[in-house]
């Protein structure tokens, strides 16, 4: 008779882990929400698989007697869900924690997790595209795949993967308790769900708490110019790599990734030329030394590690390039769902007359800094969105007056072109919940704008 396991959630993670564990365990989903007929097709593969579901809540009897249970990232520390597993005494636990404590023992796959605020996406779909040239390296994680869905259970013909290249967010992280990888990267650290991790430190906490558990035989890839992440090193018994923007901040080159005289160095070792990286901004090219250091560390050659770089091409919205119209180059930052995310971008395009379209639902957050770099980098701001005011506001008190709103995205787009820029930015500062479902669909219709347009808008 199969043992009863949990999953939490009816979202890409649990239908994932549901699917996985279906082979060797009686397995229950439960369900907050009430059933939607836009996932009949969903709910009946798993139930051909023997699945059992609940939806519309989760009840005592559902829960009970499982021997763990697996929880989708996003479900609240304080959920109901959460209360009656540790009523029930049922373990609980991220998917890149099970299935790092099932893989340990064999060490295959081997597994390297990055995190961070910013740059996490990029930073492990490079890495993952780099480990591709050489070994089977899927990228999983918070990019929108289960690491369940990477090994292949109900596929024998499948090959097993050697590495998988994870994005952990700090959600799925503190749903973690063993996780200690080979190999684990911070990217950087700015104020984000704060409300659900408790304040900053529970949101630092939830990363760091990682890296503490990786012992001599892994290797932690740091910030060296956060000093937040920078200070974790002094906390940890793993080895120590750190990446930097400037070479001579560093004590020692070694086994560290840094930029020297406008190239790319590992150690002693010139990588590649800046010049030479796809993807533009300095907060890129941190992106691209984390990768490196992660290549190097597992012995790949310099030459495949270049061609990988050179060839990989930005996630969508993320700095992404869209066209190029009427001497404007128009960029789709629309993941920028943070005042610190937009400040990335917006440095990215120093030198250049950059237009920046921003607003969306505001985070509340300080918008100081934000102002300070839109002072003094960019022509123009287009505005939309339920943050409106409240940015207007706040870049008037700090000195910036060249402001205009717009009704949609696509007006925006549209005043922005006016005056002709070398950039029109879309990069928001702002979650996109007031006028999209997500980043992806905002990012989307921008993209889509963008490209329909035959000629600037004039008036």
């Amino acid at each position: 008779m199969k043992e009863k396991i949990l999953t939490a959630g009816f979202s890409l993670t649990g239908i994932a882990a549901a699917k996985y564990l279906s082979t060797c365990y009686d397995v229950y989903l439960t369900e907050a929400n009430k059933k939607n007929e836009e996932d009949a097709d969903k709910i009946k593969e798993l139930e051909n698989l023997g699945v059992k579901l609940e939806f519309g809540g989760h009840t005592k009897e559902f829960v009970q007697g499982a021997k763990f249970a697996i929880i989708s990232p996003s479900i609240p520390r304080d959920a109901d869900i959460i209360k009656l597993l540790e009523e029930c005494k049922v373990e609980y636990f991220s998917d890149i924690e099970y299935v790092f404590r099932i893989t340990r023992e064999k060490q295959k796959p081997k597994m390297i997790v990055i995190t961070g605020t910013n740059g996490k996406t990029t930073t492990t779909l490079l890495t993952s595209h780099i480990f591709s040239q050489k070994f089977i390296a899927p990228s999983c994680g918070n990019v929108g795949k289960s690491p369940f869905e990477c090994l292949n259970a109900n596929d024998a013909s499948s090959v097993y993967p050697d590495y998988l290249i994870a994005e952990a967010s700090s959600y799925q992280l503190n749903y973690s308790v063993e996780l200690a990888p080979k190999i684990a990267i911070f990217c950087n650290l700015t104020p984000d769900h704060i409300a659900w991790h408790g304040g900053l430190e529970g949101y630092f906490e939830a990363k760091a708490s990682m890296f503490r558990r990786m012992d001599e035989n892994c290797h932690a890839i740091l910030n060296f110019d956060d000093e937040k992440v920078k200070n974790l090193a002094k906390e940890l018994k793993c080895k120590v790599h750190f990446f930097a923007l400037r070479g001579d901040e560093l004590n020692s080159k070694d086994k560290n990734c840094y930029i020297w005289d406008n190239s790319i160095y590992f150690g002693d070792e010139k990588i590649i030329d800046t010049n030479d990286v796809p993807i533009v901004g300095s907060h890129n090219l941190q992106n691209v030394m984390c990768a490196v250091i992660a290549a190097k560390i597992e012995g790949i050659d310099t030459s495949i590690i270049v061609n990988a770089i050179k060839d990989f091409k930005a996630p969508a919205h993320r700095c992404e390039f869209i066209r190029m119209l009427d001497g404007t180059a128009y960029y789709n930052d629309s993941k920028a769902t943070n005042p610190e995310a937009s400040i990335v971008a917006i440095n990215s395009f120093e030198g250049k007359k950059t237009v920046l379209i921003a607003g969306g639902r505001d985070k509340n957050t300080s918008l100081d800094e934000f102002a300070a770099f839109v002072k003094e980098r960019i022509s123009k701001v287009v505005l939309i969105g339920e943050a409106t005011q409240r940015f207007t506001d706040e870049l008037y008190k700090n000195g910036y007056s060249n402001i205009v709103h717009a009704q949609s995205l696509e007006e925006a787009v549209d005043l922005a072109s006016l005056d002709k820029p070398d950039i029109v930015l879309l990069s928001p500062a702002c979650a996109s919940f007031d006028m999209f479902k997500n980043y992806e669909q905002r990012g989307e219709a921008f993209r889509r704008y963008v490209l329909s347009k035959k000629q600037l808008v004039s008036r």
